[in-house]
Parts: C-alpha cells; structure tokens; sequence
C-alpha cells in the first residue's frame, strides 16, 4: 500500500513543483507591474491632475491572478490558517488522522470551489471591462474591450491548483500514517507540519 501510495503521489508532486514555480515567477511580474501601474496611476492623478481611467482595473486584474497563482503555493508550503494548538496536544498517529480528516474536508470545499469558479468563468463571457481594452488597433485590428472572463479564470486556476496541492498533502498523510515519512521528498521552502 506503501509503494502505491508513493507511485501515485510522485507526479502529482512533480506537477505541483512544477505549477508552483511557473506560478511563483508569474506572480513576481505581476507584483512588479501591479506596482507600476499603480505608480503611473498616481503620477497622472498627482502630478498631472488626469487621471487614467484604466490603471486601477489593471492592477484589480493583476492581484486577482496574483492570489490565484499563490494561494496554491501557500497551502503546499503550509503557510494558510492552521490550528496548531490542537496538534501539539494529541499523539502523533491520531495528530495524522485528524489532518487526514481536514484535508478531506478541505479537499470536497475545493470541489465545490472549482464548480463555482467554472460558473463564474462562463458567466464573465457576457460582460465587458469597463475600462481595459485589448489593444489590437496596435496589429490593424479593432481594439476589443477584455472580457471579464479572463478576471474570473484566476479563480477558477486557483481553486485548481489548490485542489491538487490539497491532493498531494492528502497522499503524504496518508503514507506518513503508514510510516513512510523517510521516504517523501521535502516540499521546497516550506514549513512542514512535523508530528512527533
């Protein structure tokens, strides 16, 4: 059971590294422009009393994808909410199931989750920004204002990403309760959850 818990959890783990770095280098140019744009917003407004009508839909865009991209990473480094008072105090198998038991819960939210972000994502079709415009009059081609729907997928990405992260935790419970913890490769910068 060991060995098959160790085989089905290693690509999800590779996808997981994967997906956590492509979003981690995503997520600092995000940041890198989110404060940009904010600067610009604040030289036209300040400075040149005119302020842009598109900067603040941008940087909303950009921390929309930005907490969709790293919520992932958050959960899998075991930086989000925890209750760790509770673990302390209980033995270290039963500490295991009643992580187990919260990732499983965690995991059927995420379900929900991802079935409501997939709604949201379908619903943005049908409306436009206000202010953002994708500037294809650059190409010959008529400028087009973005969809919300683009908004809405980091939502639904996020909620993706998280349910294989909270996939991955469940498998490494679940091989730590069969004492196999030796044998799982540490997740990069985090701060594992230890059980004594």
């Amino acid at each position: 059971m060991l060995n098959l818990l160790l085989i089905i959890n290693k690509p999800i783990e590779r996808a997981n590294d994967l997906a956590g770095c492509i979003g981690r280098n995503l997520s600092v140019c995000a940041m890198g422009l989110m404060v940009l744009i904010i600067l610009i917003q604040v030289y036209f407004r300040y400075v040149l009393n005119n302020a842009l009508p598109w900067p603040d839909e941008a940087a909303r865009f950009l921390m929309l994808w930005l907490a969709g991209l790293m919520g992932p990473i958050a959960l899998r480094q075991g930086s989000m909410v925890a209750i760790v008072g509770v673990q302390s105090l209980l033995p270290g198998f039963i500490c295991k199931v009643l992580i187990f038991n919260l990732l499983l819960i965690s995991f059927a939210v995420l379900l929900v989750a991802v079935k409501l972000g997939w709604a949201h994502v379908n619903s943005g079709w049908l409306f436009a920004s206000s202010s953002l415009k994708l500037p294809l009059d650059l190409i010959g081609m008529k400028a087009t204002k973005m969809k919300l729907a683009w908004s809405y997928m980091s939502l639904f990405v996020g909620f993706c990403l998280m349910l294989l992260v909270n996939l991955e935790l469940l498998l490494r419970t679940a091989i730590g309760m069969f004492g196999g913890e030796t044998l799982l490769k540490p997740i990069n910068n985090t701060k594992e959850m230890k059980v004594e």
